[in-house]
């Protein structure tokens, strides 16, 4: 054979194999890049579910439920979803979603549904879409991120800015534009920008429940702890509330700094969620919430209407049922929420106990009947939670006198010690309490002393706090203990009634920068503002300011009981 007339591949036919042979392989590389290439466009898709999320990073121990949503809708869109979130095993719990109209604290809190203590995200999604679901609007331009608790362990319930992670739990985020406008107070100033969701960024905390879960605060004293700065504070805007007493309304009566409202109560060991206001009243929805006692109860109770309040986006569906606008004189006053069929009451019993007269040898006095109830009890003893409390009226010089004031029967004391007539008004209470209130129905709460700060004499002569802007630091400044709650502490071990003591006095006496002081009216001049130094209001509250923090607790509280509506 002459080699010289053949080609080269007929020459050598092994070459030619090893040509054909890489050159298939180079198309087989080809289609395999453009294929993934293809499905990572697919997978960007605004109509399509993502393929390859991991089913770890949604799973939330917890399962679908078919109950209606906040507006009165049932979660159709989510019931229909139902087996494209679940675990891998098909056993796996789920993350579930739901729309609610009235969404508070945005970017900051989760909500809990207490049906069979499974976990229900409550949040407004931009354009109708729900965070979570398989699919979005098509004209959006949303993409959600599923982040893994291992990659972000700790606490959840920071904000999220500039699509960027701050916090650090289990969290699906939804981005929808390339801005960023974060507002600490969302439904009220979404409403004063119609309702103008764009450019936010809305971050879904799915920890809280299981902070309430956890066997930390299960076994954690929530009342022991420490004030820490918090710029998120507080849950409304100074001067935003209508149903705040003006005495209460340090803002509005011009109070410069405002510090005082920039404070979270942190406690030892154990990390508890904020106040969810949504959450709050879906589970209040059809039900009573009453406050009973003195003015430092009527505190707390405006705490939480302006709380509440501030997650409704008609506030017109929030007023007072007789259209009463100051709370200040005794008698029975309740706000009405009209989206959840509930109320928030304050019924005015200072003593609980009965203010009466008795008729003597030296004529008719005053007295105070330690063994009858007042007569206001008709007004809430079928509450569903009922706080209590009682304790500044008896520090009045009548009260701690004692003589010829404290009535048993016919009888009237000649000299009593304020501590003994206390203990047997709470025996009084106790009693009642165990034989009128049905505790299968009713969760009963009392609230501790909250600690007042006097400086230089008492609240009648000349006492002072004005010139107070931070909390106390240094613990051996507190006061000690209060002998009436130690006697109260007493009491309710004796009890058949489950209650709850919320024992806020010591977190309380932290906070000598946030009464009214001198701030508890509007003055016309600067002389009747100096004349006002000497009579400070060094007892009660500014609003919003450290009731709030007494109703976070309530709230916290209400979770940890695990019972009827507040079962996680």
């Amino acid at each position: 054979m002459n080699l010289k007339t053949l080609s080269l591949a007929e020459q050598f036919p092994w070459l030619r194999r090893k040509v054909l042979s890489g050159f298939g392989l180079g198309v087989g590389i080809s289609l395999i890049v453009f294929a993934v290439l293809y499905l990572g466009q697919f997978q960007k898709g605004s109509s399509v579910e993502p393929m390859f999320q991991g089913f770890e990073s949604i799973s939330m121990n917890s399962s679908f439920s078919d109950s209606p949503s906040a507006n009165g809708n049932s979660s159709s869109a989510i019931s229909e979803n139902k087996g494209n979130l679940e675990g891998s095993d098909g056993k796996g719990p789920v993350l579930k979603t739901t729309q609610l109209s009235n969404f508070t604290q945005q970017g900051k809190n989760g909500s809990f549904n207490g049906d069979e203590g499974r976990f229900q995200q409550q949040t407004n999604a931009p354009n109708g879409a729900v965070v979570g679901e398989k699919s979005t609007p098509s004209d959006s331009k949303n993409e959600v991120l599923v982040l893994d608790q291992k990659d972000y362990p700790g606490n959840s319930s920071k904000i999220v800015e500039n699509g960027s992670l701050s916090g650090k739990e289990d969290l699906a985020i939804e981005k929808t534009a390339p801005e960023v406008s974060l507002k600490n107070y969302s439904d009220g100033e979404n409403e004063d920008r119609g309702n103008n969701t764009k450019g936010n960024v809305i971050v879904n905390v799915t920890s809280q429940v299981e902070k309430i879960k956890s066997a930390s605060l299960q076994d954690c004293n929530i009342f022991d702890g420490k004030w820490v700065r918090d710029d998120s504070k507080p849950y409304y805007p100074p001067g935003s509330c209508p149903h705040i007493d003006r005495d209460f309304d340090c803002h509005l009566n011009g109070r410069p700094d405002n510090g005082y409202v920039k404070w979270k109560w942190q406690p030892n060991g154990c990390e508890i969620p904020s106040l969810n206001a949504t959450d709050f009243l879906e589970r209040l929805r059809g039900k009573s919430l009453v406050f009973v006692g003195d003015s430092l109860n009527r505190n707390m109770w405006e705490s939480m209407v302006c709380i509440l309040r501030q997650s409704i986006k008609n506030k017109k569906k929030v007023y007072e049922i007789s259209g009463k606008r100051e709370f200040k004189k005794k008698g029975f006053y309740a706000f009405r929420f009209e989206d959840y069929n509930c109320s928030v009451d304050f019924v005015s019993s200072p003593f609980l106990v009965r203010e009466s007269s008795f008729t003597g040898k030296n004529g008719t006095f005053e007295t105070l009947r330690l063994d009858l109830m007042d007569q206001t009890t008709k007004m809430y003893y079928d509450a569903d939670i009922l706080i209590f409390n009682t304790g500044h009226w008896w520090t009045h010089e009548k009260t701690s006198k004692g003589e010829d004031y404290y009535q048993e029967g016919n009888y009237v004391h000649p000299r009593l010690k304020v501590l003994e007539a206390y203990t047997r008004a709470l025996k009084t209470w106790a009693r009642w309490v165990d034989k009128n209130v049905d505790n299968k129905r009713t969760q009963v709460f009392f609230r501790g002393y909250s600690v007042t700060h006097f400086r230089g004499g008492p609240w009648n002569s000349g006492g002072q706090c004005h010139k107070e802007t931070e909390p106390i630091f240094n613990s051996t400044y507190l006061a000690k203990y209060n002998k009436k709650m130690r006697a109260l502490e007493y009491v309710i071990q004796d009890m058949k009634t489950p209650v709850t003591y919320l024992n806020i006095s010591r977190l309380t006496d932290y906070r000598k920068d946030g009464h009214p002081s001198i701030y508890r009216m509007e003055y016309k001049s600067v002389e009747e503002q100096i004349a006002a130094v000497h009579s400070q209001d060094c007892s009660h509250w500014c609003l919003p300011g450290v009731p709030d923090t007494w109703n976070e607790l309530l709230y916290v509280s209400l979770l940890k009981t695990n019972v009827g509506s507040w079962r996680y």
